[in-house]
């Protein structure tokens, strides 16, 4: 199992509620995908660095996950499609 760590920018115009079900969603690709959430790390309203969708803020979570070589495809195949999310990206973490 490598380690992941999967950015998710979501929309700036969403409620507390809509961003918890839009990441527990994340969550949930990534376990029926045989991954294992190790840690959500909310960074909250940001800045972003240029305007996209005509918005110049959105919420920033940071997911560390581990999971075999087909999960982090899988989940960004879903992500991709997920209304809320304005920016995602998944990189596989350095072994140490």
């Amino acid at each position: 199992m490598s380690k992941y760590e999967l950015a998710v920018i979501l929309s700036a115009k969403l409620d507390e509620e809509e961003r918890a079900a839009a990441i527990e969603k994340v969550k949930e690709y990534i376990a029926r995908y045989n991954g294992n959430v190790t840690n959500v790390d909310d960074w909250g309203k940001k800045r972003l660095a240029y305007e996209i969708q005509k918005m110049k803020e959105a919420y920033y979570y940071f997911i560390t996950f581990e999971g075999d070589s087909e999960c982090p495809n899988e989940v960004e195949n879903h992500i991709r499609i997920m209304e809320p999310v304005v920016r995602y990206l998944c990189v596989k973490q350095e072994e140490e």
